[in-house]
C-alpha cells in the first residue's frame, strides 16, 4: 500500500521544518511564520544523473575575468567589479535604493555590455520613468516584466546575454511548485535556479532580496549561503547618505564600503566621504568632536555627537544612533567609576552625524570625550581628531591602522590628534611635523588636551 504524502511545516524565517504546525519557532522564536508544504519525494530525484570528479592536480589555473560596473564605489565593494559567472545578492529596506543603484548600473555595463533586466515587481513603462530620469539610455539593456524563473533562464540560454538582474527574487516563481511566489520552497528552488544557469553559462547574476521587520534578508539563510556575494544597501530614509556594505564576499574583501548620496537624479558616488560627512560640523559647540574610523582600506572622519542633560525622571534615558547601546553604556560606566565624571541621573544621548554606523573600537576615545565635553558644556577644538579603545581600567589603548588615520586628518587639514601612547611609535617623522600629535594614557589628560 503506498504511503500517503504527508505535509510539512516550514518555517518563513529561517527554514526549521516540523510535521505538526506551531505557534512559534523553535529554532528562531517568531510567532505565526510556519507555512504547510508538501515535501519531495525522493523518487523525484534522476538516479541516472551522474557527477564527475576531478583531481585537483587536473584543474587548470582560473583568472577572474571581472567587468567593470562604471560605478567606482560599486567597483570598491565588489572587490574590483562584477565577476563574471558569480551570483551577487543586493538586500537593503524598501525604497532605500536598490533598484536605482543597478539601473544605473546597467547605463555604464550597458556600453559593451548585453544586460537583461528582470522585474517582477513593476512594469516596462515604470521602469522607462525611473531610467528617463537617472539619465539611463542604453540600446543594449533588454527588459522583461514577468515572474516565471524557468522562462528567463530559458530566455537566458537562447540569448546569452553578459548579465542578467533579477528584481527581485521573493517576485519569482517556477510553475511546477504549487507554494506562492516569495515562500520558502519558491525563494530557495528559483535561488537555486538561478545560481546553476550563473555557473554553467558563465553569466553574472544580480539578485535583488527583500528585508524583514528585523534587517535580515527574508528568505531562508540558504539564500545567503549559495550566492557568491552578499551586499546591503544601508541608509536612512530621511538621511541622503547610503551605506553600501559586504557581508560575504568569495572574491574580495567584506571590510570594503561604498559612499553614495540620494539626489533628485538618482544615487551619486560620494568619492571623499570624510569631507562630506564632517561639512555640516557646528563650531564652538560642545558635545562635538571628530572621529577616524577605518572602513575597508580606507579611513573615513565622522562626527560624533553627545548630548548630556539632567533628567526629569527617576530613570535616566539612554539613546544610541550609529554607536552600538551596549558600548555607550560600557563607556559612561567606565567615565563615572574611573575618571570621575558623573552621569548616572543625566540622560544622555550619542549620534553618528550623517548616518554613518560605527562599531569599532577606535571610536571609544571620541564618543567619551564628547559626552564629557557635554557634560561640562566645554569646547572641543574644531580642528582637533582622536582615536582609540578604552579600556575597564579607563587607560586608552592602541589601535590598527594610526598612520592611515593621521595622513587622511593631515589631508582635511586638521592642526592636533590625540592617540594611545602605545601607537606612538608606529608613526612617521614626517606626519609629526604637520599635525601636532598628543600621546596620552587616561581619560582625564586626553579631554584635557581636546579642550586645550
Amino acid at each position: 500500500m503506498a504511503q500517503k504524502n504527508r505535509t510539512v511545516f516550514v518555517c518563513a524565517n529561517c527554514g526549521y521544518s516540523t510535521p505538526k504546525w506551531a505557534g512559534k519557532c523553535p529554532d528562531c522564536n517568531e510567532w505565526d511564520t510556519f507555512e504547510e508544504q508538501l515535501p519531495q519525494s525522493r523518487q523525484e530525484i534522476n538516479s541516472s544523473y551522474a557527477v564527475t570528479p576531478l583531481k585537483l592536480s587536473d584543474i587548470g589555473e582560473y583568472t577572474e575575468h571581472r567587468y567593470d560596473t562604471g560605478i567606482s564605489e560599486l567597483n570598491r565593494v565588489l572587490g574590483g567589479g562584477l565577476v563574471k559567472g558569480s551570483v551577487v545578492l543586493l538586500s537593503g529596506d524598501p525604497g532605500i535604493g536598490k533598484s536605482t543603484l543597478l539601473l544605473q548600473t546597467t547605463g555604464s555595463l550597458g556600453v559593451s555590455k548585453n544586460i537583461l533586466y528582470v522585474s517582477g515587481e513593476e512594469s516596462a513603462h515604470q521602469l522607462k520613468i525611473r531610467a528617463n530620469r537617472v539619465g539611463v539610455t542604453s540600446n543594449n539593456l533588454t527588459v522583461i516584466c514577468d515572474t516565471d524563473a524557468e522562462a528567463v533562464c530559458a530566455y537566458m540560454k537562447k540569448e546569452m546575454p553578459d548579465v542578467v538582474i533579477i528584481d527581485s527574487i521573493q517576485t519569482m516563481g517556477i510553475k511546477e511548485i504549487s507554494s506562492l511566489p516569495g515562500s520558502i520552497t519558491q525563494v530557495r528552488e528559483c535561488s537555486n535556479l538561478f545560481m546553476r544557469y550563473a555557473k554553467t553559462l558563465d553569466i553574472p547574476v544580480i539578485i535583488v532580496g527583500h528585508v524583514n521587520k528585523d534587517g535580515n534578508i527574508a528568505g531562508p539563510k540558504v539564500l545567503e549561503h549559495i550566492v557568491d556575494c552578499v551586499l546591503y544597501f544601508e541608509g536612512e530614509k530621511n538621511l541622503s547618505y547610503r551605506i553600501l556594505r559586504a557581508v560575504k564576499n568569495r572574491y574580495g574583501s567584506t571590510n570594503e564600503i561604498g559612499v553614495f548620496e540620494m539626489n533628485d537624479r538618482g544615487l551619486c558616488e560620494v568619492t571623499n566621504p570624510s569631507q562630506a560627512l564632517i561639512s555640516g560640523k557646528p563650531s564652538n559647540v560642545s558635545g562635538s568632536c571628530i572621529a577616524s574610523v577605518i572602513e575597508g582600506s580606507r579611513p573615513i572622519l565622522a562626527e560624533v555627537q553627545g548630548l548630556v542633560c539632567q533628567s526629569g525622571f527617576g530613570n535616566p534615558r539612554r539613546m544610541s544612533t550609529g554607536f552600538d547601546y551596549n558600548r555607550m553604556s560600557l563607556l559612561v560606566a567606565v567615565l563615572e567609576k574611573r575618571a570621575g565624571y558623573f552621569m548616572g541621573n543625566c540622560d544622555i544621548y550619542v549620534n553618528i552625524a550623517g548616518g554613518l554606523k560605527i562599531d569599532e573600537p577606535a571610536s571609544d576615545l571620541p564618543v567619551a570625550l564628547t559626552l564629557i565635553s557635554s557634560l561640562k558644556d566645554e569646547v572641543i577644538r574644531d580642528d582637533c581628531i582622536s582615536f582609540g579603545e578604552i579600556g575597564l581600567a579607563g587607560e586608552i589603548r592602541s589601535v590598527s591602522f594610526a598612520e592611515m588615520r593621521i595622513k587622511e586628518a593631515i589631508r582635511l587639514g586638521f592642526k592636533k590628534c590625540i592617540i594611545s601612547e602605545h601607537n606612538l611609535k608606529e608613526i612617521p617623522e614626517e606626519y609629526k611635523n604637520k599635525i601636532d600629535i598628543v600621546a596620552v594614557n587616561n581619560i582625564r589628560s586626553a579631554y584635557y588636551e581636546a579642550i586645550k
